[in-house]
């Protein structure tokens, strides 16, 4: 197991017993990472008690269909912006009534697709919380496409644990 494997199974058991303490529901929706973080989670034993639902949303039209993703939104900003990661936790939200807290992910992992004000790397998370708006966060992360996925889950757990503290 790789140092970064361990480091999300790490991550996945604090968000889970962090969860279970506060009785609180978690819902995702992911795009570049592919379930990747609903999968760290359900591999702990007692998730079911916390983890609401995960949408894999990796095309713009399941972006639209599932989590209500405008087809303006996407047009003017792209797939990958604060602003599709923003409608996508909300969409989760939306579908995911007995969730207290959800969090989207959105980027480029390569090794194609970027360009100068979108490189390889850029990832956008939502996070919101049933009592407080939406917000986005931004971030690059470097490597071969396998290492940009991995650190986007770590970070998108490591963000599940700071807004449930």
């Amino acid at each position: 197991m790789s140092a970064i494997t361990k480091d999300i199974n790490a991550h996945a058991q604090a968000v889970i017993k962090t969860a279970q303490d506060q009785n609180v529901m978690i819902a995702l929706a992911e795009s570049c990472t592919g379930g990747m973080v609903a999968a760290s989670l359900t591999d702990i034993a007692g998730s079911s008690a916390v983890f609401d639902r995960g949408f894999v949303t990796y095309s713009n039209d399941a972006k639209m269909d599932m989590l209500g993703v405008t087809g303006e939104t996407l047009k003017a900003h792209g797939a990958v912006s604060s602003e599709t990661a923003i409608e996508m936790v909300t969409g989760v939200l939306k579908q995911a009534p007995k969730s207290m807290i959800a969090i989207s992910i959105t980027g480029i992992a390569g090794p194609g697709g970027g360009s100068t004000d979108k490189p390889v790397g850029l990832v956008y998370f939502g996070i919101q919380t049933r009592d407080k708006p939406a917000q986005s966060v931004k971030q690059i992360f470097e490597g071969d496409r396998a290492n940009i996925r991995n650190k986007a889950s770590f970070f998108a757990l490591d963000l599940i644990i700071k807004k449930l503290k």
